[in-house]
């Protein structure tokens, strides 16, 4: 019986994933020569984006039809257009653009792991000196802090609505691992009487001041420097933000954390967490899921917990019942739970 041409073994998959190193240099390449910019400034032909960006009119051809090939670009009688991903995020005009993220996403410490990531596989974790990106005040955490901010912004501002959607009461709030300090500063402008206690490094810091006084709010946010595992929470909290935190951890270590945590929250207290969270089978949703592959590759023993593998850890903490919040728009989901 003979087999259809769709039965046929194909190795389209395997040279588009050993390939794939160059979308992400060609999307690096197009940010740093500002091609999307130029695209929705209105310059649409090769030869007008290469004079805008000051680069060859062949170099910029084939880049354009690269990205036009993977979604990022539409091309109709050799005229080239962004998407509507591309419009919202990519040209620097845009309020939502995501640029700057690349400074940290392509940072040599994210990087570096991935290549040595057969050697992770065998350990069962990062094969990077120093435990990865999870070192004692790594300064890659400053070039999170600055870069991903604007990719943090949405979150920042869904996550008070959902949380505290009246905002009439007084809350205090602590924000661990604050970084760039948006997530209590979105619960500070949501709420004239939150009031903000964010703890990182001192340097990471330095962004989060920065950011709070540009929102207005430095007189409601004040610092705590050092690491979240050592230095003193203070007790009487309503609310403590973990964001993008737990999954560098493994769950014992995680659980420590959560105790403390448990014990600086007030009577009838939350906390509101902000993961990657993929279904119990691992591989859905795909984003998220995907996530782990980060942890292995950066951090010793981190990993994109399942809401079941969170919600254990926090009752495990003391917690009495934590509930999921899908995200949307983002590919991230909440994990509310109570004291």
């Amino acid at each position: 019986m003979s087999t259809s041409a769709a039965q046929q073994p194909s190795p389209q998959l395997f040279f588009q994933t050993i390939n794939a190193h160059q979308r992400t240099e060609a999307l690096k390449a197009a940010i740093e020569l500002d091609v999307f910019t130029a695209i929705g400034e209105g310059n649409t032909t090769a030869a007008q984006i290469a004079q805008r960006c000051q680069a060859s009119e062949r170099g910029t051809r084939i880049l354009c039809d690269f990205l036009t090939i993977h979604g990022m670009l539409t091309k109709q009688d050799g005229q080239y257009g962004l998407t509507l991903d591309s419009a919202t995020f990519l040209d620097k005009r845009s309020p939502a653009y995501l640029g700057t993220a690349i400074e940290f996403l392509s940072s040599p410490m994210l990087t570096e792991g991935s290549k040595h990531l057969t050697e992770a596989v065998r350990k069962g974790g990062t094969a990077m000196e120093n435990d990865g990106t999870v070192g004692p005040d790594n300064p890659i955490w400053v070039t999170f802090a600055r870069a991903m901010a604007p990719m943090m912004a949405m979150p920042a501002q869904l996550i008070p609505k959902l949380v505290d959607p009246k905002a009439d009461r007084k809350l205090k709030i602590l924000d661990i691992a604050a970084g760039h300090g948006l997530f209590g500063i979105g619960f500070a402008t949501n709420n004239p009487q939150a009031e903000i206690t964010a703890v990182d490094w001192k340097a990471v810091l330095e962004v989060a001041k920065e950011n709070a006084q540009k929102a207005g709010v430095a007189d409601r946010h004040k610092t705590i420097e050092g690491s979240a595992f050592d230095v003193d929470f203070g007790s009487g909290y309503d609310l403590v933000l973990i964001t993008n935190f737990l999954h560098h951890f493994d769950p014992p270590t995680n659980e420590t954390l959560l105790r403390k945590v448990h014990n600086a929250l007030a009577d009838g207290g939350r906390v509101m967490t902000l993961e990657f969270v993929p279904n119990d089978d691992r591989v859905t949703p795909p984003d998220a899921a995907g996530f782990s592959m980060m942890m292995l590759s950066g951090t010793p023993s981190g990993d994109a917990y399942t809401f079941a593998e969170l919600e254990r850890m926090f009752s495990n903490a003391g917690f009495s019942r934590s509930t999921f919040h899908p995200l949307p728009p983002t590919i991230q989901s909440v994990v509310i739970s109570e004291k």
